[in-house]
């Protein structure tokens, strides 16, 4: 399977508490529900879209308590993000929940141990997409481990300040834009796939500005 995550990000980097006041409060958070109010049709057409290509989930616990709360209440037959969500299998990093204790339907496992590993395993395991959405804490162990195949993002022309970023930790990266779209309300919803990172510098050779010097980030 491809590996795929899936976020909302402020333009800087924050991706904490998109959907509502109480959605994520740590660390004293108190701008959640910054991201609910840019659904116009492009947005909602791209998080369909996104949905769509669903055929398994994994989850952080932290989001995974969140949306097994609230996703299972939504029985509209016309919603798709909600069908997909409640239909399809579900694996949980965690070290307090157990497999049998799960509350949401359809949670296929739960591990805490050689986190990596068992991803890699889930990725050999099938076809299609895995797909990561929130799961802040994980999302950063992916990134370390280099496990995400593509992307996606939603980027809002709204700026924090402050709580939990995308590339908290992330090293140096490059990405190819795959690509891009821009809504009406200035978001721009971006699939990306990680590339090298390369670095360049600028010239005048012959009196014209080129570029030269341009090497990867082993060698930068």
């Amino acid at each position: 399977m491809r590996l795929v995550a899936h976020e909302f990000m402020t333009l800087d980097g924050v991706m904490q508490g998109p959907g509502g006041a109480e959605e994520d409060t740590s660390g004293g958070f108190r701008w959640g529900g910054w991201g609910a109010t840019i659904f116009d049709d492009v947005v909602a057409e791209t998080v369909d879209g996104w949905f769509k290509k669903t055929d398994a989930l994994l989850f952080g616990r932290t989001t995974y308590d969140m949306m097994a709360d609230y996703w299972p209440q939504v029985t509209d037959p016309d919603d798709l993000v909600a069908a997909r969500l409640n239909a399809m299998p579900k694996h949980v990093v965690s070290g307090t929940l157990s497999a049998g204790d799960a509350p949401w339907e359809h949670t296929a496992s739960v591990f805490s141990t050689d986190v990596p590993q068992r991803i890699r395993d889930l990725k050999a395991a099938g076809e299609g997409e895995l797909q990561v959405h929130g799961s802040w804490q994980l999302l950063q162990t992916l990134l370390a481990e280099s496990l995400i195949d593509e992307l996606r993002l939603i980027v809002v022309p709204k700026v924090i300040g402050s709580g939990k970023r995308v590339f908290e930790g992330a090293g140096p990266t490059g990405f190819q834009v795959l690509d891009a779209r821009v809504a009406t309300n200035g978001c721009v919803a971006m699939t990306l796939v990680p590339t090298p990172f390369t670095t360049a510098t600028f010239a005048v050779i012959d009196g014209k500005e080129q570029m030269v010097d341009e090497r990867d980030g082993d060698s930068a």
